[in-house]
């Protein structure tokens, strides 16, 4: 039998002996490595988690224009600025006033599946417009017509030369031309597919895609505003908006500060919690191994006393000790770090609704730490080891 076999065999011996005792340590480890793997996956995937549920509060990046407005070519040249990994929605506007029963509305267009991602607090009774000629509706706006889900609604739009007609409506001179201008407004009819419910301006609002709305509207396509749903941390965003800024000129891009601050002050608070909480239980381990290895030296104090007695050196007394302490720093960190990832899995499903994927990389950095805490636990009880007097052990002193 080689010196290799025999150390091993001798150290899963002792471990069976005492396997009482070896027992609260490997549970103290393993609870340990569980909690350390469970908290650093927390650690790391919390700002995913928690990105994905700000996301739901709304746009956290605005873009307007520098002066009048912008294009849908700058809103791509904007996007492209941004990893498309990272871009969780976009929803451009284009506001017109318009007209249902010669009475004024504002008109929203907008892309119906980029609106959905940027807001999905919105409540829509029915469903969201998913063609052309269907149209949303706000709860201010189908009160005030008594539109419902399935009704038909027109909308009209006067043209520029017609709101210069009736700006002249006073002028006799006028009076005729301006009669013939009004003839020449543009309508369109729609679908109710929706009523939306916010509680704010957007129920005074109808919404329409942009492709009606230019084609009611006509004239030149332009864009008033975007609104964009990134799931990046403050810096990242702030560094977008710069790069945004010094790209395109014709668009301002802004941060929305009530998302993006919310986000870090809790991102950075709950990471500090977590850290915190990993160091005090890695603390607590300590000490239970600790503890327990003294108790083990003390027993096995005849046994340290007879074996220096017939000639074995301080050396081989610590490494079987510390082998001990290092096995079970290993088999409790494998089994911790599996049992971490469930426990991950389970407060990710309980407070976020969603799964979260195995780092291979944390299963072998969980097992190191667990071999480190439990060989920096062990130093001292085999430090009181090698100070065993054989002559007094043996006497039974």
């Amino acid at each position: 039998m080689t010196k290799r076999k025999m150390y091993i065999r001798m150290i899963t011996a002792s471990l069976i002996r005492r396997r009482s005792r070896m027992l609260v340590a490997l549970l103290a480890i393993m609870i340990g490595a569980a909690i350390l793997s469970g908290l650093v996956t927390i650690y790391y995937d919390v700002p995913r988690q928690m990105g994905a549920q700000f996301r739901s509060y709304g746009a956290n990046m605005l873009f307007t224009a520098t002066n009048d407005n912008f294009t849908k070519e700058d809103v791509e040249a904007a996007k492209a600025v941004i990893a498309s990994s990272e871009l969780v929605g976009l929803a451009p506007y284009r506001y017109e006033t318009v007209r249902i029963n010669d009475r004024p509305i504002l008109a929203a267009g907008t892309d119906m599946e980029g609106a959905q991602k940027t807001s999905p607090f919105w409540a829509v009774s029915g469903t969201w417009p998913s063609s052309t000629e269907e149209i949303m509706v706000g709860k201010v706006v189908a009160q005030t017509f008594n539109l419902h889900t399935g009704d038909r609604v027109t909308l009209s739009y006067a043209p520029e030369t017609a709101k210069a007609g009736e700006s002249g409506k006073g002028d006799t001179d006028s009076t005729a031309s301006a009669e013939d201008e009004y003839v020449l407004d543009n309508t369109k009819d729609f679908k109710v597919t929706g009523v939306l419910d916010t509680g704010g301006n957007e129920e005074e609002y109808v919404y329409i895609s942009l492709d009606d709305m230019e084609e009611l509207v006509g004239g030149e396509s332009h864009l008033d505003a975007c609104e964009l749903s990134v799931s990046a941390t403050g810096d990242k965003l702030s560094k977008y908006e710069s790069a945004i800024n010094e790209a395109v000129p014709a668009l301002q891009a802004r941060l929305v500060k009530r998302v993006t601050q919310s986000e870090d002050t809790v991102l950075s608070k709950l990471q500090a919690l977590v850290l915190l909480v990993t160091i005090v239980v890695l603390a607590l381990t300590m000490i239970c191994v600790a503890t327990t290895m003294t108790a083990v030296v003390a027993e096995r104090r005849k046994e340290i006393g007879l074996r220096k007695a017939l000639g074995a050196t301080d050396k081989s007394i610590i490494g079987e000790f510390m082998g001990e302490g290092l096995l079970l720093g290993g088999v409790g960190g494998l089994l911790g770090a599996i049992l971490g990832f469930i426990f991950a899995q389970m407060v990710s499903m309980n407070v976020f609704n969603s799964s979260i994927s195995f780092r291979f990389l944390l299963l072998p950095i969980t097992i190191i730490v667990s071999i480190f805490v439990t060989g920096l636990a062990s130093l001292i009880p085999i430090k009181s080891a090698t100070n065993v007097d054989p002559a007094l052990v043996l006497k039974g002193e």
